[in-house]
């Protein structure tokens, strides 16, 4: 079967920028999968930057790499939460951030959520990043 994601926008608001305000999926079947936060670091679990937007582009890589182990795509994902160290960075960023995320991700028919945090797990990590994707049979 296959399923079919919707962006939810009420009548009246203004439309969120690079990201959607709630995603309704229908799935007769299916089966959903939960990526964990990925961090700037490679497979080998080795930071190659202390650059935020470097940081997000192979966090976001990684993220496509854990979909693709469960046969999903970047066009599966329907939640995204963000976890950042530095809101101002994350905002000096954005350009390039934006950049990555069309280039690896693509749409923007995701809720998404970002949170400013005091730290992350890993000290040298600046964002993570958590995925919720529904995939049709």
């Amino acid at each position: 079967m296959s399923s079919s994601k919707q962006a939810l926008l009420p009548e009246g608001w203004a439309r969120p920028k690079g990201y959607a305000n709630g995603v309704a999926v229908k799935q007769a079947q299916g089966r959903q999968i939960f990526v964990a936060g990925m961090i700037g670091w490679d497979a080998q679990q080795v930071f190659h930057s202390d650059d935020f937007a470097q940081q997000t582009h192979q966090a976001l890589s990684n993220v496509v790499a854990v979909l693709a182990q469960a046969g999903a795509t970047p066009a599966h994902i329907t939640r995204m939460t963000w976890y950042v160290t530095d809101k101002q960075a994350y905002l000096a960023a954005g350009a390039a951030i934006g950049r990555s995320y069309r280039e690896l991700i693509g749409e923007y028919a995701i809720a998404m959520t970002a949170v400013q945090v005091v730290a992350l797990m890993e000290d040298r990590a600046l964002v993570e990043i958590e995925v919720t994707a529904v995939v049709p049979d």
